[in-house]
């Protein structure tokens, strides 16, 4: 009679090892979390590679220090990006107004004058025929580079085995300096940094005056009742202990 609990037992273990054994060969909670992270991470970096920069059109300088170097900038993006398109970009500078424009660029690295023969180099789109940024570097500037400078991108556009060209001018007028001079906005925010500066401190000194103030009329106050209190009789201050028990 005794041996069937024992026999029960033994059936009864045998389940608890078959799931111990399972639960073991189960990775930990914290294990799977992490490898899900890495494949999520490894899956945004590919569609990350795939997906397409954004091009933003901003306007050149038009201030140059003598003797530096100067950035042309001339940046002009396609609406269409997945259209296949062809680019070119032309320079042309204009010394006097009223005057003609004369091409001084032509890419790539083909430089037409005198005046800037070997100060003009390429600084824009890389290995790419649909050029967007047709900037170029002017090396050495004088002041006689002053003057008006255009930039002309002319990109070919193939839509269904049509051609389509279209031209897109960015016009600026370049200073060149001696001295770099410091723009309106950079003054008017050092200003006002030391405004701020200031107007904080004084209120912080207002602040801490007000607080001194509060903390000296109660330490009066405290001396005034401690002293009222140390001038009253023994049988007052009985009376007054007997009224604060009750």
């Amino acid at each position: 009679m005794t041996a069937f609990p024992v026999r029960r037992q033994e059936r009864l273990a045998v389940p608890r090892l078959q799931e111990g054994s399972e639960a073991s060969r189960r990775p930990p909670r914290k294990d799977r979390m992490w490898v899900l992270g890495l494949l999520l991470a490894v899956l945004l970096l590919m569609k990350g590679q795939e997906s397409w920069g954004a091009c933003v059109e901003v306007d050149s300088d038009t201030e140059a220090v003598a003797t530096g170097n100067f950035k042309l900038g001339c940046i002009c993006c396609k609406r269409r990006a997945e259209v296949h398109a062809t680019a070119s970009v032309d320079w042309y500078y204009m010394k006097v107004p009223n005057t003609s424009f004369v091409q001084i660029y032509s890419f790539r690295d083909i430089t037409m004058g005198p005046q800037f023969d070997k100060r003009l180099t390429w600084d824009g789109s890389e290995n790419s025929t649909d050029l967007q940024d047709g900037s170029i570097i002017l090396h050495n500037v004088t002041t006689n580079d002053t003057g008006h400078y255009r930039c002309q991108i002319t990109r070919n556009l193939t839509i269904h085995n049509y051609c389509i060209r279209t031209y897109s001018q960015k016009n600026f007028t370049l200073t060149v300096v001696e001295k770099p001079t410091r723009p309106d906005a950079s003054i008017i925010s050092e200003v006002m940094m030391y405004v701020s500066i200031i107007g904080l401190q004084l209120w912080l000194l207002v602040e801490m005056i007000y607080c001194y103030g509060k903390i000296s009329a109660a330490g009066v106050a405290q001396r005034e009742s401690m002293a009222e209190y140390s001038a009253t009789s023994p049988t007052e201050k009985n009376s007054e202990d007997l009224l604060v028990d009750e």
